[in-house]
């Protein structure tokens, strides 16, 4: 069959290609554009990958294209983003790209050159069971990104293909030796793909104004000063400028207050005040297009509330469109703008968007 490859430059998406084309499919290469901006060397990040794209596609001897979808980025990933910061929350704008560019705007360019699936080098399984479409965990536990993943629907779980989810890192590393792919030994990309290897409270500074303010400790004792709310995350401990004071330990951000700008931080790591059993979210999504359970019926499941964090077990009880998440483990920095992913073994059923933590 016809099948469009979301090529992004890395060894990932390389090797599924090969295994494609080795598969006998005919395949397309095409590079997505959606970030413009160029970096502090005065070169944009993306050209360097587009190049990577362009060689493994020529070694393989498929035809390649390069889309821009950067307006389609801006609009309907980046503002939410900003948003989410003015807020004063913690946003994973990795989960709505997957949902809102990748596995939608992409994926209706595929459809258009007449291919029959989008394959990704992501990794994760997809199977079907009694005609629905499942999202299941990838066998390298450690590279698992269902977490990226939760928010798209069954049309584009029909529509995908993941070949390297069956695959280790190192094992996708040596086939792409093996057969003399170029980007063989590249570096995994880290950080958020539009800021890539700069300096967050920098690039953040460009689009959100900072309102900085005091740094105070429960009992509202002044011990310092912030450089402004959206730069900081709860349980964060390095960058707060007031190590040393106190009674020695370590400072960390237990809390934000928004209406009066104010930075709560105390002392100590395991701090209770940076744990807690219970949570709820909204914006839920499920795979399967409807929820595990109905309304006030508690299922046991397991949630990773960041990525590559392991399972942890939860129960889920649904009302009203808000997931109430109790914790039997108590979970440290839960973060109101993070994702919440729930499972039940390898199947991952869906998720929300945390908004508050606690009792």
């Amino acid at each position: 069959m016809r099948v469009v490859v979301g090529m992004s430059g890395g060894v990932d998406s390389s090797v599924a290609a090969m295994l494609m084309k080795r598969a006998g499919h005919e395949v397309i290469g095409v590079f997505m554009k959606n970030w413009e901006e160029k970096d502090e060397s005065g070169v944009c990040t993306s050209e360097r990958d587009w190049a990577d794209a362009r060689a493994v596609c020529e070694h393989l001897d498929i035809p390649y294209y390069s889309v821009n979808f950067a307006q389609q980025y801006w609009d309907r990933v980046f503002t939410r983003f900003l948003e989410e910061y003015r807020r004063g929350r913690t946003p994973n704008p990795d989960v709505l790209c997957n949902r809102e560019i990748k596995f939608d705007v992409f994926l209706n360019f595929a459809e258009q050159l007449g291919a029959e699936k989008l394959v990704t080098g992501h990794f994760a399984n997809i199977d079907c069971v009694n005609g629905e479409y499942r999202l299941l965990r990838a066998a390298d536990e450690n590279k698992d990104q269902t977490y990226f993943l939760y928010m798209i629907n069954q049309r584009a779980l029909s529509k995908a293909m993941f070949p390297v989810g069956n695959l280790t890192k190192a094992q996708i590393r040596e086939l792409a030796r093996e057969n003399g792919i170029p980007v063989s030994e590249k570096k995994d990309s880290t950080g958020v793909c539009f800021i890539g290897e700069r300096n967050f409270r920098e690039f953040l500074s460009h689009y959100l104004p900072a309102q900085p303010g005091d740094m105070v400790t429960l009992d509202g004792k002044k011990v310092g000063e912030h450089i402004g709310l959206m730069y900081y995350t709860l349980g964060q401990r390095r960058g707060l400028g007031i190590g040393g004071s106190g009674d020695g330990r370590r400072w960390f951000v237990i809390k934000k207050d928004l209406e009066n700008n104010l930075l709560v931080v105390q002392q100590g790591e395991d701090s209770p005040l940076l744990y807690t059993h219970r949570a709820e979210g909204s914006e839920l999504t499920w795979l399967a297009g409807h929820p595990p359970v109905p309304d006030g019926e508690p299922l046991e499941c397991q949630v990773r509330l960041r990525h590559r964090q392991p399972l942890q077990r939860c129960i889920l009880t649904l009302r009203d469109g808000v997931s109430h998440m109790d914790f039997p483990d108590a979970q440290r920095a839960v973060t109101p703008g993070q994702s919440a992913v729930f499972y039940q073994d390898r199947v991952c059923l869906g998720g929300a968007i945390v908004d508050r933590a606690g009792d």
